[in-house]
């Protein structure tokens, strides 16, 4: 296996040239991220000082819980009650580290998981054809049972409609199909049961072009769709049209992954195997297929994106075996960038990442902030922003492929927690709304529930097979 080939072309961009403490990351040349992003956490996740003042008598207390209690009782801050700020920071401090319980345990994969908007349901999609969305608030009853339709290869990619009536999800086929879930029927067996009727991205009813659907999400409105394709575009689809609405030949390699950047829906991000995130404005399209900016930094292919829902900031899995925090207002001109320092003879699904590697660093290098610990191999592992209401955002957390969940700070970028159980690599993960719970979703078919501070007898820690037993899982790009 060759090295790293180095190529020194890079962004030219203004705001590539000036070097500062951000573009290095947290946890490689300082402690503490030093970014506007850090002072917008600490306000949505620090509580007022008026409720962590020394209390009458001189007794001196640490900023904790009890005391913050104390403080609202006495109405230090003139309030009554804790502001939305100090709620985060009572409930960011009680992590969801204990279990793991066990949800469900299927046969094959599962590739996606992740919680409705207000987490009273839960999706989870499996390699075999299967789709189980749970009740959280029943315990855990599966209330549909979807088995799909024309499946290639596996579930690539769900998404729960704003409304959570509707769920769509995707394969390795331009077809994404869509499922009543509010209808009484518990099972739900594509065109048999129930319709699960076809989206054609490809825009051709006759031929069935060939490519695959690697992500889709709903815009806020629930009226559009957004997917990234192995053909190297982005589609938005019109629902209440019934087609296509936009097509961006938007990178040079696969798009694994888009995300609207905020409930507005004008903004769009992308990540690809070309190592490139990009940032697309559908209300000023300079040229056909020209990006708003393009955010550089990631060595290989990006695997996940995450916004903040801010039209502001993203982070990003990479199969540098690193995730990036963003801030776009750092993204170079599009005309400027082009990929470097990608290794042609390595490839993530069946080979380790080379450790020379692990400290090269991208001469261009445009985010905020590297987090390192987990690994991105054999699958698209998926990474998140916790949630807004319980965190303030204060975290970010990761699947991983050495069968884990990492939980990071996201000013300080330490390791806080690493939730270990499974025996294949976790390819999704998700946090709660508004609870300390993650849900895990593994390659054992495990989906497993980690709370704070949890009830009942935890599951026994399986034994792990070693690496080399389980190198070789796919020979598709998931």
């Amino acid at each position: 296996m060759s090295g790293i080939n180095k190529n020194t072309d890079g962004c030219d961009d203004d705001s590539t040239r000036n070097e500062s403490f951000a573009s290095h990351g947290p946890n490689e040349n300082s402690d503490y991220l030093d970014h506007e992003i850090a002072q917008l956490t600490k306000l949505r996740s620090e509580p007022n000082q008026l409720l962590v003042r020394d209390v009458p008598g001189r007794v001196r207390l640490p900023v904790s819980t009890v005391k913050m209690l104390l403080a609202r009782e006495g109405n230090y801050s003139g309030r009554g009650r804790f502001s939305s700020a100090d709620s985060c920071h009572v409930l960011s401090r009680y992590l969801p580290v204990h279990g793991p319980w066990r949800v469900d345990r299927l046969k094959s994969r599962a590739y996606v998981s992740q919680f409705s908007y207000d987490g009273t349901l839960f999706i989870a999609g499996f390699q075999g054809s299967h789709i189980r969305i749970y009740n959280v608030d029943k315990g855990w009853k599966v209330q549909k049972d979807i088995l799909a339709k024309s499946l290639r290869w596996t579930i690539t990619d769900t998404c729960l409609s704003p409304d959570q009536r509707y769920l769509v999800y995707a394969s390795m086929s331009p077809i994404v199909h869509i499922v009543n879930i509010g209808s009484s029927a518990t099972e739900s067996h594509a065109n048999v049961t129930e319709i699960h009727e076809g989206f054609d991205f490809s825009g051709n009813e006759d031929e069935d072009d060939e490519f695959g659907i690697f992500s889709v999400k709903f815009s806020t409105d629930g009226r559009e769709l957004v997917a990234g394709s192995s053909d190297s575009a982005i589609y938005v689809y019109d629902l209440e049209a019934n087609k296509n609405s936009l097509r961006i030949s938007a990178h040079l390699s696969d798009v694994n992954t888009v995300c609207f950047a905020d409930e507005t829906g004008h903004l769009i991000y992308s990540g690809s195997d070309d190592n490139l995130c990009k940032v697309w404005d559908r209300r000023c399209f300079i040229g056909r297929g020209q990006a708003a900016g393009v955010l550089t930094g990631h060595l290989e292919g990006i695997a996940f994106l995450d916004s903040r829902g801010d039209g502001r900031y993203l982070i990003s899995n990479g199969k540098d075996q690193t995730t990036k925090l963003w801030d776009i207002r750092k993204m170079s001109n599009n005309d400027t960038c082009t990929t470097t320092l990608r290794d042609s003879d390595w490839d993530y699904r069946w080979m380790e990442y080379p450790p020379h590697a692990r400290i090269l660093k991208h001469p261009r290098d445009q985010s905020l902030a590297t987090y390192r610990g987990h690994s991105v191999l054999r699958t698209l592992i998926r990474c998140y922003f916790s949630p807004e209401y319980s965190t303030g955002q204060k975290y970010i957390y990761s699947g991983s492929s050495d069968c884990s969940v990492y939980i990071y700070d996201l000013v300080s970028g330490a390791e806080v927690a690493r939730l270990d159980h499974h025996e294949g690599p976790v390819r999704d993960c998700s946090w709660h709304p508004l609870y300390p719970m993650i849900v895990s979703s593994s390659w054992d078919g495990v989906i497993a529930k980690w709370e704070f501070p949890g009830y009942g007898k935890a599951l026994v820690p399986l034994r792990r097979r070693s690496n080399r037993r389980r190198v070789y899982y796919t020979d598709v790009d998931l």
